[in-house]
């Protein structure tokens, strides 16, 4: 019996053997005995480290990181695309909304255009707190190089002599620009006055010579000033005097320019020689701002003879009966009346501004007083809005009482009104009721002008009558007020010191005397009051949006 026992087993050893002999070996190393008769199980043995290598760049891998790059790649060209193309889009509808304001002509090269647009709106936007009066005549500076440049913009035009002309103390003259158009020489002109309007605010102003900043004298470190005047935010540290330059030269270079150049209008040299003259005026210079105005009414009636000017020659007042006196004339003998009324000179002044107003109150009345109509479907599809607009008046025939002359009557009311109340103290009520008399105009324009209107040039001019009239009405009032209650109470303390047992003949003269302090503190009420209503024409609110963002907007 235990012999086929025995026989069994060994043939199950032999087979077993067989077996193990013929299969395939699944390690590597030698297999590694166990040390421990107890079963070796995977959450009983300490995990040990495994000498296993792995392939972390597999062929799939690689397909898949270069599949992504190529589609990061691809998006993140597609993206800047769009952000590229909506700057593009955003600029030429920028360009094309200032076209429409500030037109440049069509025989400009392209970056000339551009940087007079840019030279134009630089000091009226909005998004700045103040302008930026340094950029403006950087870019000012380079359209006038480029038009004087023949290379450029500037062919066919040259100097008045071989040579050029040098006016001592101011620069070079100017040019003859008649051989170009009419559209050139008037954006020539627009460039240098903004040249020189930026040289006025500019005027002692410097730079550092390694950067582009501007400082104004008080602020520079060095001996002259030791106590230099403190940086604006934002500003960097301030420069030594020896390391600054002049920002821009005087304004008189470019005035004297568009002065002495051939091929501008009169309208033109008038314009820039009342500017001149103003400056000085600002720099306490009367004597030469005098002389410029002399200059501008000289140009103003050039080609009238002696015996038929309007006014007369000596006190430079407007002849009775006077008619078709020029706008230019009008605009002059302003101006000269107030440089006189400034300097003292009230008995020539006076009689000056009553004879504009009388005159500008004679002019022929305005055909149409009426907004334009606006633009229809197939004028603001068309390219009709970036033409160059025409010519403007040359001023050299009388105005017509529209809007913006009503506003200058207003002004002039203004004018005389401030100097009746300054010169006699006796007629500070005539000074109050021409006062009152601008401030009802101007308001009076406003209203029929309205918030909607096309003629942007009348609604500033009559705001700036309104507010003025508003500030000097207003101060006027209150002085008369407080001068009338001292009187009040020097008589009171008077008949106190001698009246009478019962008081009964002073009751009389008590109560005019109040009704007289009554009516002047009712008055600056109702100055309060047409002030604070006054703000919404003074004030050019926008209206709300209108879409489906409008709720979200603030």
């Amino acid at each position: 019996m235990e012999r086929p026992v025995r026989i069994i087993l060994r043939r199950l050893i032999q087979s077993r053997l067989a077996r193990t002999a013929n299969s395939k070996r699944t390690f590597v190393g030698p297999t590694r005995s166990s040390s421990s008769s107890r079963p070796q199980l995977p959450f009983l043995s300490v995990p040990q480290a495994k000498n296993e290598q792995f392939r972390y760049l597999t062929t799939e891998r690689k397909q898949r990181i270069k599949y992504e790059l190529l589609l990061g790649i691809k998006w993140g060209l597609t993206g800047w695309a769009i952000i590229g193309c909506c700057v593009i889009g955003f600029w030429s509808v920028q360009q094309d909304w200032l076209e429409r304001y500030y037109p440049t002509p069509s025989d400009w090269k392209f970056l000339t255009r551009l940087r007079f647009r840019l030279m134009m709106w630089c000091p009226e936007r909005k998004d700045t707190p103040i302008p930026d009066w340094s950029l403006t005549w950087e870019y000012a500076k380079n359209v006038v190089e480029r038009l004087e440049d023949p290379a450029i913009d500037g062919a066919g035009v040259t100097e008045l002599t071989e040579g050029g002309i040098w006016i001592g103390d101011v620069g070079n003259a100017g040019f003859d620009v008649t051989a170009k158009s009419e559209p050139w020489r008037r954006g020539y002109y627009q460039a240098l006055m903004q040249l020189a309007k930026s040289a006025e605010y500019l005027d002692g102003c410097f730079t550092p010579k390694d950067r582009k900043e501007a400082f104004f004298a008080d602020q520079l470190i060095g001996p002259s000033n030791p106590y230099p005047r403190p940086i604006y935010p934002g500003q960097s540290n301030p420069p030594r005097e020896e390391d600054v330059v002049r920002i821009a030269p005087p304004p008189e270079e470019y005035y004297m320019k568009i002065l002495t150049t051939r091929g501008f209008s009169t309208k033109q040299k008038i314009d820039a020689a009342l500017a001149q003259a103003s400056y000085l005026e600002y720099k306490s210079l009367p004597e030469a701002a005098a002389n410029m105005y002399d200059w501008a009414l000289s140009l103003a009636t050039e080609n009238i003879v002696p015996a038929a000017l309007p006014f007369d020659q000596k006190t430079l007042v407007l002849r009775d009966g006077a008619r078709n006196v020029s706008a230019n004339v009008l605009e002059i003998l302003t101006s000269i009346a107030t440089l006189k009324a400034q300097n003292g000179d009230v008995p020539s002044a006076l009689p000056i501004l009553v004879s504009v107003l009388r005159a500008r109150r004679s002019l022929p009345e305005a055909d149409v007083f009426a907004a334009p109509a606006g633009p229809t479907l197939g004028s603001a599809m068309s390219w009709e809005h970036l033409s160059v607009p025409p010519a403007p008046d040359d001023g050299m025939s009388p105005p017509v009482r529209d809007a913006q002359e009503l506003c200058e009557e207003a002004g002039l009311n203004l004018y005389i009104g401030e100097i009746v109340y300054t010169s006699n103290a006796s007629a500070r009520e005539e000074g109050v009721g021409w006062t009152r008399e601008a401030v009802d105009a101007a308001q009076e324009q406003l209203h029929k002008l309205g918030p909607k209107t096309e003629d942007h040039k009348a609604q500033q001019r009559c705001r700036e009558c309104l507010s003025t009239g508003l500030t000097n009405w207003a101060k006027m009032v209150d002085r008369l007020a407080k001068d009338e209650l001292s009187k009040q109470a020097a008589s009171e303390v008077k008949k106190q010191k001698s009246g009478s047992w019962l008081g009964l003949w002073s009751e009389g003269t008590k109560k005019d005397t109040a009704g007289d302090a009554g009516r002047w503190a009712a008055e600056a009420a109702v100055i309060k009051e047409r002030s604070r209503r006054a703000q919404d024409l003074l004030e050019d609110l926008e209206a709300p949006g209108q879409g489906i963002s409008a709720p979200f907007r603030a």
